[in-house]
C-alpha cells in the first residue's frame, strides 16, 4: 500500500509532505507552530504564516519530507 504525499497551497507556494520520508522530529511544529501543528487537522495551514517563513522552515526539514514549489517561477528565497 503506497502512501501518497499531501499538498497544501497558498497563493504563492505549494508545500508537499511525504509521510514515507518523515522522521517525526516535530521540528516544523516546534519552530513554526502557527503553520505546522501536531494536534489540529489539517496539520498544515499555509494561510497562518508568511510565505518566506514557511519556506525557511521547509528547508530545515531534516528528512526532506517537506518540500515547496513556487506557483510563479520568477521568485526565489
Amino acid at each position: 500500500m503506497a502512501i501518497e504525499s499531501k499538498q497544501f497551497s497558498n497563493e504563492d507556494i505549494t508545500v508537499t509532505y511525504d509521510a514515507c520520508l518523515c522522521v517525526l522530529s516535530r521540528k516544523c511544529a516546534r519552530e513554526l507552530s502557527d503553520v505546522f501543528s501536531d494536534s489540529i487537522i489539517p496539520w498544515v495551514n499555509l494561510d497562518d504564516g508568511r510565505t518566506e517563513d514557511i519556506i525557511r522552515q521547509v528547508k530545515k526539514c531534516p528528512s526532506g519530507a517537506l518540500q515547496f514549489e513556487w506557483h510563479c517561477k520568477t521568485q526565489a528565497v
